[in-house]
């Protein structure tokens, strides 16, 4: 009886935390056998706004984890200046600048910004946080910085 109530509430909060989101731009149905469908977020980068990405992710209602496939397209939509790009963390790693929780199970789908200074393009991953199937399922976007205020010419590799 204790299990039957434990499940029951754990369902009841799944069901409150998978609900609509302010950034729901898309909702499509897999099929009328399935409660699962293919939701479309969109987010616009908090330190780079110029940058909206478009994710799609696959969620699973009533259930306690959601798979962990996901796709990725960023691209610019406003300027990005060189004031934006100063606030960044430039590191090799990043920084996560999105996450969602995927599962009760520690799961979660994380969007990491990365800058590549040589060639003047924001990177953004998309990932999991969980091994499935052998692999930690991921996305990647580009956002190049060419024709930006923000674009500076890279130095000439001069090592040959």
């Amino acid at each position: 009886m204790k299990s039957k109530l434990l499940l029951a509430g754990l369902l009841a909060a799944t069901t409150l935390l998978t609900g609509c989101s302010d950034d729901e731009v898309g909702d499509v149905s897999l099929g009328m056998f399935t409660m699962k469908d293919i939701k479309l977020n969109t987010l616009i980068d908090p330190e780079v706004p110029g940058v909206t990405c478009h994710i799609a992710s696959i969620e699973a209602d009533l259930s306690l984890a959601d798979p962990s496939d996901s796709s990725i397209s960023c691209r610019q939509t406003g300027e990005i200046t060189p004031e934006m790009l100063a606030n960044i963390d430039k590191s090799k790693s990043g920084e996560v600048v999105f996450k969602k929780s995927k599962s009760i199970f520690f799961k979660s789908m994380k969007i990491r910004r990365i800058f590549d200074a040589d060639n003047q393009t924001l990177m953004y991953l998309s990932y999991s946080t969980k091994e499935t199937s052998g692999s930690f399922k991921h996305s990647l976007s580009t956002v190049p910085l060419w024709g930006t205020a923000a674009y500076v010419e890279p130095a000439a590799n001069t090592a040959k």
